[in-house]
């Protein structure tokens, strides 16, 4: 799809050097909806990069716990004077998806042990309870674990013992204990007492107070602050590693549902995907499957939204592909997929479901096929999965990728192509610098009504990258807020929309910007965070025109705005960025025939300087501010700050 730069747009790209000194009136039409805003229009992209899941929203503390890692001593030190051949690995390929684990052999009681690091430490808090467990098998008793958890200086902070008991076949053991200190860095000593022979395997370490309080589940500060957005869906599990370096290493959903001990770890993709941040210990467990993906969405009331590889691997990387007449296993896959989230529990994946403590379906309604793909091979593919879905399951919408750009041949091929198709939804991905936020308010304008819906699937402004945290700057975020306007002006036609990615750890991040940043103890929102939130937040019902001069508001002396009438609430939200240096007066004028009903609440993102962000040492730098606020009759009259955000609830009787 070819664009010529409006009018409109190139005053917007001009904005910064207009300085009208006069009230900008803008024009209001309450009473002239344009159309229905998406009932999941603001939501999240998960993908397992900068320790995502594994060291983040998966709350395991110990690392390379089943010892599956390529080097399966990884994160591991042995402690004590441990002759040679007391520790011993075993594959046993009968065991499903987790082979290998540690028989200890010790005719007499000599010191031995194990010590975990973590990733990058284990954040433990005073006060708190922590699960260890294991599986293992002794085949006479007489010995027993001992748990050390440590410091940073490697002091004791919370110890207990475990007695093994006698058994061939393997069992599990669980002992609970309380941390006496907080410790970002923490480690954990398996001190293997006694003398006799034992096999161990998934040592773990869990906080006891966890999301909802589930045994062995998610990091509760990670998941609250998704919940504190109130995203409208959860599109997982990414991303790249969807595709994987190549089809070997591509995400198979299969292998993350069931008991945890069997699902089969693999490599992380972003394990060495950059040069500038290699990760060798980075790798996916699976603790966090598909399962816990639809409990983690049905949780905080949002659609799940689950991406499957379409038989191609990643094309920046390998490339490969299915050829199509073996594509019938991927086609399955996703067959599979709809009746685990979908099915009867008479069916057999609805029966998994069921097994696992699921028994109600999920409900799902979207399904991507293919992430970033682009190209011919692609939309082979793609026709393929379309034709079989619709024929068995029409009730699902079927996400597809426009690529990894929002212009140029390889988009406007697959614009087409995907048109052409009737897909349901494209899916639209732009990382870009805050010039291009700004200049492309007007992106969604004059797209077909009748045509597909657009999803934005994973967008965040750039100011330079690699970043690292603390680098997601006010700039970018308020150029973000800028372009939102725009996606919700045209709400009809855009129905989701994502930043990514969705987390970094501050030891452990491979790309940047992200949108929370955690460290072990710790986790805040950037100002995109709180950008997106604002959005999610106050989304309304229907969408309300906003006029300048009888145009759209895109950058007309840098205003940018957008209104939504919220039907349940009965409020008119108004949403405008000034990004002007300085301040700017504004008067809406309210085109309706309804009253105001009362005092309005007006919500502020503010900073002269663009370059703040914010950071663990100061996680508030930039945050919302809401005062009440009385207008008089129908003309709102206000002063916005330079460089704000501001969103306006207008009561409306």
């Amino acid at each position: 799809m070819k664009r010529i730069l409006s009018l409109t747009t190139v005053l917007a790209l001009c904005g910064s050097l207009l300085y009208a000194q006069n009230t900008v009136d803008l024009n209001v039409q309450l009473d002239r909806s344009t159309g229905k805003i998406s009932p999941h229009m603001w939501g999240v992209f998960f993908e397992d990069i900068n320790l995502g899941a594994d060291g983040g929203i998966y709350a395991e503390l110990v690392k390379n716990r089943s010892f599956e890692f390529n080097h399966p001593m990884m994160g591991w030190k042995r402690l004590g004077d441990v002759p040679e051949g007391a520790f011993l690995f075993v594959n046993d390929s009968r065991r499903k998806g987790n082979p290998r684990s540690l028989r200890i052999h010790k005719p007499v009681d000599f010191k031995a042990g194990l010590q975990n690091e973590g990733f990058r430490g284990m954040g433990v808090r005073k006060g708190e309870g922590y699960e260890f467990s294991l599986l293992y098998r002794q085949a006479s008793p007489g010995m027993r674990i001992k748990v050390e958890l440590l410091n940073e200086q490697e002091a004791v902070i919370g110890t207990t013992v475990l007695p093994l008991s006698e058994g061939k076949n393997w069992q599990t053991g669980t002992v609970s204990f309380t941390s006496s200190e907080t410790s970002a860095k923490g480690k954990l000593n398996i001190w293997i007492e006694g003398a006799g022979d034992v096999e161990v395997d998934m040592l773990s370490l869990f906080p006891k107070e966890t999301w909802k309080n589930r045994p062995k589940g998610l990091r509760k500060d990670m998941v609250q602050i998704l919940a504190d957005m109130e995203p409208d869906f959860i599109r997982f599990p990414g991303g790249c590693i969807v595709e994987g370096r190549d089809l070997a290493n591509r995400f198979q959903w299969k292998k993350t549902v069931g008991p945890i001990e069997e699902r089969e770890l693999i490599i992380n993709r972003w394990n060495t995907e950059f040069n500038h941040r290699l990760t060798p210990d980075y790798f996916q467990t699976f603790g966090l499957g598909f399962y816990e993906y639809f409990l983690l969405a049905e949780d905080l009331g949002a659609e799940a939204v689950p991406i499957l590889n379409c038989g191609m691997a990643c094309q920046f990387n390998t490339a490969e592909v299915v050829p199509l007449d073996e594509l019938d296993e991927y086609i399955q896959d996703a067959l599979d997929l709809i009746e685990f989230a979908n099915g009867s529990t008479n069916t057999q994946w609805g029966k998994l479901r069921a097994e696992m403590g699921h028994p109600e379906p999920f409900n799902l309604k979207m399904l991507g096929v293919g992430n970033e793909n682009w190209g011919p091979q692609y939309i082979e593919r793609l026709a393929i999965f379309q034709k079989v879905l619709q024929e068995k399951h029409p009730e699902i919408q079927i996400i597809a990728s426009s690529g990894t750009d929002p212009q140029g041949e390889r988009f406007e091929f697959l614009d087409e192509k995907l048109r052409e198709m009737k897909i349901d939804i494209i899916d639209e991905h732009y990382y870009r610098p805050p010039a291009w936020f700004l200049s492309g308010a007007d992106r969604y304008d004059d797209y077909d009504r009748n045509g597909p819906k657009i999803f934005a699937g994973e967008y965040a402004s750039h100011t330079t990258r690699p970043q690292g945290p603390g680098r997601s700057t006010w700039e970018a975020a308020l150029s973000e807020a800028a372009f939102l306007t725009g996606l919700e002006r045209n709400g009809d036609v855009v129905t989701m929309a994502s930043y990514a990615p969705l987390f970094g750890h501050v030891d452990g991040w491979q790309w940047s910007p992200d949108l929370i940043w955690v460290d072990n103890l710790n986790v805040y929102g950037t100002p995109s965070y709180h950008v997106q939130k604002l959005y999610s937040l106050n989304k309304g019902t229907d969408i309300v025109p906003v006029k300048l001069g009888g145009q759209n508001v895109i950058g007309q002396d840098s205003i940018y705005a957008s209104a939504v009438y919220d039907a349940h609430a009965k409020e008119l939200i108004v949403k405008l960025v000034n990004y002007n240096n300085r301040s700017v007066d504004v008067s809406l004028q309210l085109d309706t025939k309804k009253k105001i009903k009362g005092d309005a609440t007006k919500i502020t993102l503010a900073n002269a300087d663009l370059n703040v962000a914010n950071s663990i040492e100061e996680p508030l730098m930039i945050q919302p501010k809401t005062e009440q606020v009385r207008y008089k009759g129908k003309v709102l009259k206000d002063t916005f700050s330079p460089y704000s955000f501001t969103v306006i609830k207008v009561p409306i009787q």
